[in-house]
């Protein structure tokens, strides 16, 4: 089989506008919390649709894209997600979590109790592609887990720079999606996006803000 290719489409900014975007964006991007306290405000579902194509457009293993994206608004499957992660949940915090494991959660104050699921105006369940069909013929996926975290970060990113804030939320396991969404079985979980507007009175904790200096995550030589 021949590819073509074509000519990159890039266009050239000078060094010092780079500079400052690149700057800007961290000023906007330092700023996003993760939020468990959701408004029922509506959003408009044109900034969600963007928000994923922009996660489509990420990089990934062949160019196979193994991801697929389910915003959820009816509250009816809302509900159920809530009741079936809240389960999971309860076993977690009950019989699964080591100790120093709800040691390191305590500052955050959670608990099996998920009702931003239900309060929150939007999810998206986003699944990662083990292999997928191509005219009924099985197509290996490549890089899956790298592939979809990069997507995810650029979908959590848009939706910040969107004015949106979120939640990474991921029950274990998290079959029940695959059952109450309706998706097939070479499609896993890879995490369920709590999106909405933040409640007049949402709080989060003090040491969310504290984030680790560039010596400390980077190395130059």
């Amino acid at each position: 089989m021949m590819f073509k290719n074509e000519k990159l489409e890039f266009n050239k900014i000078p060094i010092k506008d780079i500079i400052v975007k690149s700057k800007r964006f961290y000023e906007i991007i330092s700023k996003r919390r993760s939020v468990r306290e959701f408004d029922s405000k509506k959003i408009d579902l044109k900034i969600i649709k963007n928000a994923i194509l922009s996660a489509g457009s990420a990089p990934n293993g062949a160019n196979l894209q193994p991801w697929h994206f389910v915003i959820i608004k009816d509250k009816k499957i809302k509900k159920k997600i809530r009741i079936a992660a809240e389960n999971e949940e309860k076993e977690f915090y009950e019989k699964k979590a080591p100790k120093e494991w709800l040691k390191a959660l305590e500052p955050l104050g959670t608990d099996q109790n998920k009702k931003f699921i239900e309060n929150a105006p939007v999810l998206i369940a986003i699944f990662e592609k083990k292999y997928s069909f191509q005219k009924k013929k099985k197509i290996k996926n490549y890089y899956v887990r790298e592939s979809v975290g990069i997507a995810t970060g650029i979908l959590i990113s848009c939706l910040h720079m969107s004015g949106l804030c979120m939640l990474t939320h991921t029950p274990s396991p998290m079959n029940f999606l695959n059952t109450i969404l309706g998706r097939p079985s070479n499609e896993k979980p890879f995490v369920l996006l709590i999106v909405g507007y933040p409640d007049k009175d949402c709080k989060i904790p003090t040491f969310a803000k504290n984030k680790k200096k560039l010596e400390e995550i980077s190395t130059i030589f």
